[in-house]
């Protein structure tokens, strides 16, 4: 079993979700049972599938759990446009969560390849 707090990529989504809690808690009140809970939910969903993963046994199970993390990060990628669109984040914070979801896509993405070798 792995330790998935050990993991890189893991470390950094963690992060972006404590970040993305902040950002969205300037959210219109309306959007709390919207755009704020869903941005928020897809977010974490990348780093509860890396955890999910870590703890399989094979490597297939793993790289599948990570597949859904990518998904869950193209999902987050398209909240997160739409909440600048809809003007609820600066277009400064936006670059820095895109670009922190960027790095994590890739790093998910070269993890996978290593697990499906």
């Amino acid at each position: 079993m792995r330790d998935f707090k050990k993991i890189v990529v893991w470390q950094l989504s963690h992060s972006l979700v404590l970040n993305i809690y902040q950002v969205t808690k300037n959210f219109p009140k309306e959007e709390i049972f919207g755009l704020t809970s869903q941005i928020r939910r897809s977010f974490a969903s990348i780093s509860y599938n890396i955890s999910e993963g870590a703890g399989r046994v094979s490597e297939k199970e793993f790289a599948n759990f990570i597949n859904i993390a990518l998904g869950s990060s193209n999902e987050a990628e398209n909240q997160l446009l739409l909440a600048k669109d809809l003007g609820y984040i600066s277009q400064d914070d936006f670059e820095i969560l895109n670009n922190d979801l960027i790095l994590i896509k890739k790093q998910l993405v070269s993890l996978r390849n290593k697990l499906i070798k």
